[in-house]
């Protein structure tokens, strides 16, 4: 692995731990010598997840949509900022520009891109890895639910198994590095083997 692409907030009215914990998870990637890859925000967790890095000497490349380009919302501060037309293309390019990928705390966007991510995954897509950092069991609902619908058969427990979790970065980051992708379980859902 040699960059990560990290979905997370950019809302700025959070519990400070989840700023913390984005910036700590910059300062572990940038000590590990990763690459981020982001969505280019300046806010929330996106901004202190990109200070995080940029502030242990790592490189940062934003992803961000013209729309989005703005001063109020654009990180002025990263290695390379790519913009986009429109949100889809921005999403494509983090994914091509990643080896990996983790979620952080936030909302809608966040969620979006993680289950766009695990469901290219099941589908034989990629086979990179996925993470949570799960940041005072912030993640544990969501992963009730996966639990669910993989004991109601709706998920293949090779691909529930796939979705790392850890409430630390580094041990977040070693699970990732030895990740193991669920190849006969994508054949099975493809209907291959």
């Amino acid at each position: 692995m040699k960059s990560i692409c990290v979905y997370c907030g950019s809302a700025d009215h959070v519990h400070p731990d989840y700023l913390l914990a984005a910036r700590q998870m910059g300062e572990t990637l940038a000590r590990r010598g990763l690459t981020l890859i982001y969505g280019g925000g300046r806010t929330g967790l996106m901004g202190a997840l990109a200070d995080g890095v940029l502030e242990s000497g790592g490189q940062v490349i934003g992803v961000i949509v013209e729309s989005m380009n703005t001063p109020a919302l654009a990180h002025p501060g990263v290695t390379r900022m790519e913009v986009t037309p429109l949100i889809q293309q921005r999403k494509a390019r983090m994914y091509k520009l990643a080896d990996a990928y983790i979620a952080l705390p936030g909302g809608y966007g966040t969620l979006d891109e993680l289950f766009e991510t695990l469901t290219w995954a099941q589908i034989g897509v990629h086979a990179k890895p996925v993470g949570l950092l799960n940041v005072g069991g912030y993640f544990d609902p969501l992963l009730a639910m996966l639990d669910r619908a993989e004991k109601e058969g709706f998920v293949f427990p090779e691909h529930r198994k796939s979705l790392l979790c850890a409430s630390d970065p580094g041990a977040l980051l070693d699970a990732m590095k030895n990740h193991e992708p669920p190849v006969e379980a994508v054949k099975r859902w493809m209907r291959q083997g």
